[in-house]
C-alpha cells in the first residue's frame, strides 16, 4: 500500500500531461529548424547530419522549456484524454484521406517538390545541369511554376522552413512518407491549440475547441497537403503557451486562472515560483515566435504584437509594478534571434520570392520599424506613462471604449460588402494571370466575367462559412470582455493572445492577399484567425456560463447552456465541412509520377516542348525522377517551340553522350520528333473553386503527358575506296 501511494504521488496529473503535450510540438519544431538551417546553408542537409543534430536540439529545447514547469493547467483525465483522442483521430483521418499533390499546379506541389529536392540533394540553389544538354543554349530555360531562374541557378519559391520539416517524411518513407507529414502536423496543431485554450479559458473547453478546430474545413484542407500554414500555427500558438507558462512562475500560492469550474478541493498545489526557469522559457517563447518567419514571410506581421508585448514587459520592469517584467528582455532577445534567422534565410535562400513580394513586403518592414521605434519609446518613457495608465484603468470609460471598439470593428467588417467592392486593375504580368484566372472561375461559377473583382469585402463571411455565426459572435463577445478586463488591469495573461489574434485577424480580413476562390483562400485563416477565434469563443462561452452562475441559476440551467454552446460550436462547422471532408482530392498523383519516372531510359536528358507540361512537370522530372530537365523556349505566345530549336538541342544532347527525351501534353506535339508514348493519364478530383458560396464538392481533374525518344539518325554509308588497277 505504501508503494501504491508513492506511485500515485509521483504520477503526473492530467493537467500537467496536457500542458506538456501542448508545449512539446513548438519546441521540437524550433529545435529541428535551428539545427537544419545552418546545415542547409552549408549544403549538408543530409539525414546523417540533420537527424542526430535536429533530434538533439529538439531534445535540449524540450528539456529547458519544460523543466520546473509550474502548474498552469488543471484538467481531469477525461478532458486530457478527449484532447488526445481528437488529435489522434485528426491525424488518422487526414492521413487516410490526404491528397497527393506532387505535380506543380499550386503551392502544395511547389512545397512538395521543394522538400523532395532537399531530401535528395541537401543543398540550394538547384543547378541548371547544362552539361547534360551540351552546354548553354539560348533556347534552353530551366525555371517553371514555383521555381525561379535567379543568379545562374533555379531557386524555389517560398521560405525554406516547411520543406525542411517535410523532408523528414521523405527520408522515412519516400513520397508516401512526405505526403503523411501534413496529417501529423495537423494533429500536433490540435494539441497546441487545446493547450492554449486550457490555459486561458479552462480545460473544460479544451476538448470542444480541439474538436471544432479539427473538423473545420480550412484545417482539414491544410492538414491534407503540403502547406506552410499548419507549422506556422504550431509555432505562433506554441509561443503563446510557453510565455503563459513563463508568467505563471511568478504566481505562487494561487491556482491557475484557467481552472475555473472545478471544485476547489480538487486542485493540486502549484509549484513554487522559479524565476530562473521562467526567464529561460520566455527566451524560448520569443525564439519560437521568431522562427515563424522562417516558415512564412507573413510571420513577420504576425509577431509584431509579440514585440510590443516584450516592450510592455520591459516597461513594467522599469516601473517596478510586476515581477514578470523580468521576462521582457529574454522574450525580446529570443524574438530577435528567431526572426533574424528567418529574415537571413529569406535573403539568402528565397531572394526572388522577396522580390516578387516587394510591393507588400516594403510596407510591412516599414510598419515593423515603426513598431520597434514605438516600443523603445514606450519602454523609455514608462515611468512617466505609468500614472496615465493607472488613471485610465481606474476610469469608467476606457474599459467600455475598448470593448466597444472590438464590437465596432467586427460590425464594420460585417457591413463591408454593402460599403465597398474591392477591385484591382492588372498592371503586371502576374496581375494579368490572376485577372484571367478569376474570369475563368467566374464563368465556371455561372457569374458574369469581371476579372478585376477580388471579393475581399466578403472576408468576414468567408470565416462565418467555416466557423458559423454563433462562434464568431461568441469570439467577439470574448474579445470585448477580455479587452475590457485588460484596460482595467486584469487578466494580463490574455494580453498577448488577444493582441496576436486581434491584430492578425483585422489585417487578414482587410487584405487577404490571395486569389479568392474557396477553399483555396481559406488557408489564409489557418495560422491565426480560425484558431484564434475558436480560442476567444471558448473564452466568451466561459464568461457567459460564469455570468449565468453569478445570476444564481442552478446546475440544470448551466448544463443546458453548456450543451447549447457545444451544439453551436460543432453543428455549423460540421455542416460546411461535410460537403468535402470525406472526398479526397488529387489522389493517384504519386502513382502517376512514379510511372512517369520509370519511363525514362538510362542517361536521359528531358526536354519539355510544351508550355503547360513545362509549368507542371519540369521540377517533378528534375527532382523526383532525378533526370536533368529543361524547357525549350516558346516564342510568340505559342504552345510549342520552334522545331529548329528542338532539333538543334536533340543533337547537342546526343553529342553530350546522353539520350534526349521529349515531353508534351498531346501526342501530335511530338510526332515530328519520334513515336509518342503516353506516360501519364491521371483522372482524379480537385478542389472546388467557389467565389460566392462555401465549397460543397470537388471538380474533375485530368493531366496527360506523352514522351518521345527521337530515333538516332542513320549513319550514311561510307563509299568504298576505289581499288587499284591490276598490273599486267
Amino acid at each position: 500500500m505504501r508503494i501504491g501511494r508513492w506511485d500515485r504521488a509521483r504520477r503526473p496529473s492530467a493537467g500537467r500531461v496536457l500542458a506538456v503535450l501542448s508545449a512539446v510540438p513548438p519546441l521540437a519544431l524550433a529545435g529541428w529548424l535551428l539545427a537544419g538551417l545552418p546545415l542547409l546553408w552549408l549544403g549538408w542537409f543530409r539525414p546523417l547530419a540533420v537527424l542526430p543534430l535536429g533530434l538533439l536540439c529538439a531534445a535540449l529545447l524540450c528539456r529547458y522549456g519544460l523543466r520546473r514547469l509550474p502548474a498552469t493547467v488543471e484538467a481531469t483525465a477525461w478532458q486530457t484524454g478527449g484532447v488526445v483522442a481528437v488529435a489522434l483521430a485528426s491525424g488518422v483521418f487526414n492521413g487516410l484521406l490526404g491528397s497527393e499533390q506532387l505535380i506543380v499546379r499550386r503551392d502544395p506541389g511547389t512545397y512538395a517538390q521543394y522538400a523532395v529536392w532537399l531530401a535528395g540533394n541537401g543543398a540550394l540553389p538547384i543547378p541548371y545541369g547544362e552539361a547534360a544538354f551540351g552546354g548553354p543554349d539560348p533556347a534552353l530555360r530551366f525555371d517553371s511554376v514555383g521555381f525561379y531562374d535567379f543568379g545562374g541557378a533555379v531557386v524555389p519559391q517560398f521560405m525554406p522552413g516547411p520543406p525542411m520539416i517535410q523532408a523528414v517524411g521523405h527520408w522515412l518513407g519516400g513520397l508516401s512518407g512526405l505526403l503523411l507529414v501534413p496529417a501529423v502536423l495537423g494533429a500536433l496543431a490540435v494539441l497546441v491549440l487545446a493547450g492554449v485554450v486550457a490555459r486561458l479559458a479552462g480545460a473544460r473547453w479544451a476538448p470542444l475547441a480541439a474538436l471544432t478546430f479539427a473538423i473545420c474545413l480550412p484545417i482539414l484542407y491544410t492538414s491534407r497537403a503540403t502547406f506552410s500554414e499548419t507549422p506556422s500555427l504550431i509555432l505562433l500558438f506554441g509561443g503563446m503557451t510557453l510565455l503563459y507558462d513563463a508568467r505563471a512562475a511568478f504566481r505562487p500560492g494561487a491556482p491557475p486562472p484557467a481552472s475555473a469550474g472545478r471544485p476547489a478541493g480538487r486542485f493540486r498545489p502549484p509549484l513554487p515560483a522559479r524565476p530562473g526557469g521562467a526567464v529561460t522559457r520566455a527566451a524560448l517563447a520569443g525564439l519560437v515566435f521568431g522562427l515563424a518567419v522562417l516558415v512564412r514571410i507573413d510571420g513577420l506581421r504576425d509577431v509584431l504584437p509579440v514585440l510590443a508585448c516584450a516592450g510592455l514587459l520591459v516597461a513594467l520592469a522599469r516601473v517596478g509594478g510586476r515581477d514578470e517584467g523580468r521576462l521582457g528582455v529574454p522574450l525580446l532577445c529570443g524574438l530577435a534571434v528567431g526572426a533574424g534567422l528567418g529574415l537571413t534565410a529569406a535573403f539568402t535562400l528565397s531572394r526572388p520570392y522577396l522580390d516578387y513580394l516587394s510591393g507588400s513586403l516594403g510596407p510591412l518592414l516599414a510598419v515593423g520599424g515603426a513598431v520597434v521605434v514605438l516600443t523603445l519609446a514606450a519602454a523609455a518613457l514608462a515611468p512617466r506613462l505609468a500614472p496615465l495608465a493607472r488613471r485610465a484603468a481606474g476610469a469608467r470609460w476606457p474599459p467600455v471604449a475598448a470593448a466597444g471598439l472590438v464590437v465596432l470593428v467586427m460590425a464594420a467588417f460585417a457591413a463591408r460588402p454593402w460599403l465597398q467592392t474591392v477591385t484591382r486593375r492588372p498592371v503586371t504580368a502576374d496581375d494579368l494571370l490572376t485577372h484571367g484566372f478569376i474570369e475563368r472561375t467566374q464563368r465556371s461559377n455561372g457569374l458574369s466575367a469581371a476579372g478585376d473583382r477580388l471579393y475581399y469585402e466578403d472576408s468576414l463571411y468567408w470565416v462565418i462559412w467555416y466557423l458559423g455565426v454563433p462562434a464568431v459572435v461568441l469570439a467577439t463577445l470574448g474579445a470585448a470582455l477580455l479587452a475590457r478586463d485588460l484596460v482595467r488591469g486584469r487578466r494580463f495573461d490574455g494580453l498577448l493572445p488577444l493582441a496576436v489574434v486581434g491584430w492578425t485577424t483585422v489585417a487578414t480580413l482587410y487584405l487577404p492577399s490571395i486569389t479568392p476562390d474557396q477553399p483555396w483562400a481559406s488557408r489564409r485563416f489557418v495560422p491565426v484567425v480560425i484558431p484564434g477565434l475558436i480560442l476567444l469563443a471558448a473564452w466568451g462561452a466561459r464568461r457567459l456560463l460564469g455570468g449565468v452562475r453569478a445570476l444564481g441559476y442552478g446546475r440544470p440551467v448551466r448544463a443546458g447552456l453548456l450543451a447549447a454552446c457545444t451544439l453551436l460550436f460543432l453543428v455549423p462547422v460540421a455542416v460546411t465541412s461535410g460537403g468535402t471532408a470525406f472526398t479526397p482530392v488529387e489522389r493517384g498523383e504519386r502513382a502517376a509520377v512514379e510511372a512517369l519516372c520509370a519511363a525514362f531510359p538510362p542517361r536521359s536528358s528531358a526536354l519539355v516542348v510544351e508550355r503547360v507540361t513545362g509549368d507542371r512537370l519540369t521540377q517533378v522530372v528534375r527532382g523526383t525522377c532525378g533526370v536533368p530537365t529543361a524547357r525549350v523556349v516558346v516564342r510568340d505566345h505559342a504552345d510549342t517551340p520552334a522545331p529548329a530549336d528542338v532539333d538543334r538541342l536533340i543533337g547537342r544532347v546526343r553529342a553530350a553522350g546522353r539520350v534526349p527525351v521529349l515531353l508534351a501534353v498531346r501526342p501530335e506535339q511530338l510526332t515530328r520528333y519520334g513515336t509518342p508514348i503516353q506516360v501519364m493519364r491521371l483522372r482524379t478530383r480537385q478542389d472546388e473553386r467557389s467565389l460566392v458560396d462555401p465549397p460543397d464538392g470537388t471538380w474533375s481533374l485530368s493531366i496527360d503527358a506523352w514522351l518521345a525518344v527521337p530515333p538516332v539518325p542513320p549513319v550514311p554509308p561510307v563509299p568504298p575506296a576505289p581499288s587499284a588497277p591490276e598490273t599486267p
